[in-house]
């Protein structure tokens, strides 16, 4: 093992009793800062896909491959990010994490045409891919047990509020300003980011002069690429075109290369050098918290595409208006966090995780009773209340999965975790906007938003029973 010891916080010198250090508030703050751009870009580019499809004159199916490249850029990466936390220090992850997106950013702002704009968008993934997994892994390394939760809770703010904010940010500026203002609004602020971290940065925990296993990467591409890309082709099929062939043969692909992943990583277990390291499921909250989080994720994304949906197509309701919609849920969840936070630290996570699940199943199942006339109003709380609920679960669920394990298997946990939210996001809104296409294709779109809401609430029970199994856990050895 090797050290930069230059600038390295030492945790083993923090007592868990004490105020964390200003040096460490100082790199939780940082990355928190940068993670909250680089999500807040994820979401701020859905609304602008009408736009793009006429000033570039590309078709919707063509415009979509904006949103659909960058997750399958993220599906593809996120695993990688297990290595290459161990591999470089936090500044050289840092700045590659800001690099990549602020040169992505700078590529769109100008891109001449569709292309490079879509190249733009694969290159700001790459930086988004690290960024979360590189705050997770410093909060585990820095912050003591007894103190997670509050600073956890806080993460909920970057993780929650801007991708609330996004819609509600995009809308006002298409309503005033061309596409390009989308990126170039980010830019600067991408740059103060980028420019506030190499100046205040510091290292933390240790780095591994291990070598990166060249097979396993190129076997991430199938496996969670395909994975991806099949589910959110589904979603896309048109009812009565027939068998989507293409989405089944990717489906068929992923879930083949993933066995085949998943083999080679045990066996590169034994050798102590695997690129995602799966021995974090050994650790029953763990595993316990990640099937939580992914059911809950499948719910929420497809509950997220599908009432935007039925505000726009039903109701007919402006962009910026369901943006203002969509934004008190959001709000209401970032702010919320660092409360659920120190409740956590004080009475654990089952109080929370079972009330989160309850009312995330009671607000699906009232979105499963809209019709035609629902008031905006009862909307609105409804999307709050769904947004409270999710905030009782997710902080609560990545601190209890992510405290027993032990420090070789922070960067793991935490890619396994994000990797798994990719892929149940988009499993997710396959199942529910295939659902709503084909109930919507007898004529009726509002019977099948009510049908695709039906299908996320039956899901969402599975939530609360796997949230009736959290319990506090212990801090993992080294």
């Amino acid at each position: 093992m090797s050290r930069d010891t230059s600038s390295t916080v030492n945790q083993s010198a923090v007592d868990p009793t004490a105020r964390l250090s200003r040096r460490s508030v100082t790199i939780i703050a940082t990355l928190l800062a940068a993670t909250f751009v680089v999500i807040l870009n994820e979401t701020i580019m859905n609304v602008a896909l009408p736009r793009l499809m006429t000033d570039l004159g590309v078709s919707s199916s063509t415009v979509q491959w904006l949103a659909t490249g960058f997750m399958l850029t993220m599906a593809v990466v996120i695993p990688t990010t297990g290595f290459i936390l161990q591999r470089l220090t936090t500044r050289q992850a840092f700045m590659a994490a800001t690099g990549f997106f602020t040169a992505g950013t700078a590529m769109a702002a100008c891109a001449p045409g569709f292309p490079i704009l879509l190249w733009a968008r694969v290159v700001q993934a790459c930086g988004t891919a690290i960024m979360l997994p590189l705050l997770m892994t410093t909060i585990l390394t820095l912050v003591p047990v007894a103190r997670r939760g509050m600073v956890m809770g806080n993460v909920t703010i970057a993780i929650s509020v801007a991708p609330a904010l996004g819609p509600t940010v995009s809308g006002f500026i298409l309503q005033h300003f061309s596409w390009r203002f989308l990126f170039i609004f980010v830019l600067p602020v991408a740059l103060t980011v980028m420019a506030v971290g190499a100046r205040c940065l510091s290292n933390v925990g240790e780095t591994e002069r291990q070598r990166l296993d060249t097979g396993s990467v190129a076997l991430t591409i199938p496996a969670f690429g395909a994975l991806v890309y099949g589910l959110s082709q589904i979603g896309a099929q048109t009812p009565g075109s027939g068998p989507n062939v293409p989405a089944i043969a990717a489906l068929a692909v992923g879930t083949a290369a993933m066995a085949l992943f998943v083999a080679r990583q045990l066996r590169l277990q034994r050798r102590g050098a695997p690129l995602l390291d799966l021995r974090a499921f050994r650790y029953r909250m763990f595993t316990v918290s990640t099937l939580l989080m992914v059911v809950a994720m499948m719910a929420l994304f497809g509950g997220i595409l599908l009432l935007p949906i039925y505000l726009q197509s039903v109701r007919h309701v402006a962009a910026l208006a369901t943006g203002l919609i969509l934004l008190p849920g959001g709000l209401i969840m970032g702010l919320s966090g660092p409360l659920i936070g120190r409740l956590f630290d004080k009475i654990g996570p089952l109080p929370l995780t079972v009330s989160g699940s309850v009312l995330m199943v009671l607000c699906l199942w009232q979105y499963s009773q809209l019709d035609a006339h629902t008031a905006v109003w009862w909307i609105t709380a409804v999307q709050t209340a769904l947004n409270l609920g999710l905030a009782l679960l997710f902080t609560p669920a990545f601190t209890t999965g992510l405290n027993p394990l032990p420090p070789a298997l922070y960067s793991h946990g935490s890619a396994i975790m994000s990797t798994l939210q990719q892929v149940a996001g988009a499993a997710g809104t396959a199942l529910l906007v295939s659902i709503y296409a084909l109930v919507s294709a007898r004529g009726d779109p509002v019977a099948g938003m009510r049908a695709a809401f039906l299908a996320a609430t039956l899901m969402a029970l599975g939530a609360v029973v796997l949230a009736a199994l959290m319990r506090r856990t212990a801090p993992g050895n080294v």
